[in-house]
């Protein structure tokens, strides 16, 4: 019944509604229209030398952005507080989804994280669908728990249940870079719904406790990252291959950059130039300043989407507004401070420009439900 409701709330007129935030909606398609151009620069040799032409990724990627955009537009046209009916139901289906990946046969491993599963051919990832459906449901269940968020019993124990499980299955994986995007974007919702700031810093010193623990035990893998964070020089053919390859790609793009196209770290020396490390292949062909530009973008996007949650109608709507900007806001930092050592890397795609049709459909739904929320806003400068 709910999703026959969905389809008849698509175009439907409703007077409360005003003009979307156009200079999102702006900010959005000048990243995703740059992206693409990236991708295809900086996976074009690699995917000439695996499949025997140059768009292979390009390709994969358009027929994402395709769907992506298709969610873009049905979400961007439901009213924000019908996904609260669906809620509880996203959140099973995403928990059933990620149990999936340790099932033979389903699961698909990827370097040495059991993340993503195949269904007729197509890879998925459950963690990206995961990323939005607990920020909705969330956001739903505080607003029904609004006064009760402070009770131990009543709020802070049911928080840290659900996020435990949903971390049990994120660490068996293992995939912390997701689970730390989710597990932050989760606490600051909890804040903005009506958290208390202790239980707020009680949970961020578990999770540090918890990820301390997790980098530290979980394989060598993780613990090869903190010891190239630290000293990168150590294993520069081994371990710390990556990070240094990353480091030459965005230091030789100087000012102005090598030009687009122009890059020699794409030619089979940085790993994984289409998906984690597209970033210092931007900064090697673009240079300092169009890529200071490029971040800048966005960091308006994320300032818009502030605006948004600041001036929400209500408190689930600014809820999953002020968490999706947490979820794209430290995804971003995750990737490009992983890329520039400013952080340990993390493996996280760089939201809506590195390959990935899981990742960029499951941002560009959650874009999609932030501007059906700008809709409804009071106002401000759109």
């Amino acid at each position: 019944m709910a999703f026959k409701r969905l389809f008849k709330r698509i175009d439907k007129n409703d007077k409360e509604a005003h003009q979307p935030d156009k200079s999102l909606i702006f900010a959005l398609f000048a990243i995703l229209i740059l992206g693409m151009v990236m991708l295809f620069s900086a996976s074009s040799v690699v995917s000439y030398t695996k499949f025997g032409n140059t768009f292979h990724y390009v390709l994969s990627q358009s027929f994402g952005l395709l769907v992506g955009l298709g969610l873009f537009f049905i979400s961007s046209r439901i009213k924000y507080d019908w996904w609260k009916k669906v809620a509880g139901l996203m959140l099973f289906v995403s928990i059933i989804l990620l149990t999936l990946v340790f099932i033979p046969g389903l699961a698909s491993d990827y370097g040495t994280a059991r993340s993503w599963i195949n269904i007729f051919g197509l890879s998925f990832q459950p963690s990206e669908l995961v990323k939005i459906s607990f920020l909705i449901y969330l956001s739903t269940w505080m607003e029904a728990k609004k006064g009760f968020l402070n009770s131990f019993t009543g709020g802070v124990l049911p928080f840290l249940i659900i996020l435990g499980v949903i971390s049990a299955l994120m660490l068996a994986q293992p995939d912390l870079g997701t689970l730390f995007i989710i597990g932050f974007s989760a606490m600051i919702v909890f804040f903005v719904a009506g958290g208390s700031m202790k239980h707020i810093v009680m949970g961020l010193l578990s999770c540090i406790l918890i990820f301390y623990l997790a980098f530290g035990g979980v394989d060598d893998y993780q613990d090869s990252r903190f010891l190239c964070y630290t000293n990168p020089e150590n294993a520069p053919q081994g371990e710390c291959y990556h990070i240094n390859q990353s480091l030459i790609a965005v230091g030789s793009g100087g000012l102005l950059g090598r030009g687009l196209g122009q890059s020699r770290q794409k030619f089979l020396y940085l790993p994984e130039v289409w998906g984690d490390a597209i970033f210092p292949v931007i900064a090697e062909e673009l240079g300092f300043i169009f890529t200071t530009l490029f971040i800048l973008l966005y960091l308006y996007l994320f300032y818009r989407g502030l605006l948004i949650a600041k001036n929400s109608p209500d408190v689930f709507s600014g809820a999953i507004a002020v968490g999706i900007v947490a979820w794209l806001s430290v995804q971003t930092f995750l990737n490009i401070g992983g890329m520039i050592k400013l952080i340990p890397m993390t493996g996280v795609p760089l939201p809506f420009v590195s390959a990935g049709g899981s990742s960029l459909m499951s941002s560009l739904l959650a874009m999609g439900i932030l501007i059906n929320i700008s809709k409804y806003t009071k106002k401000y400068d759109r």
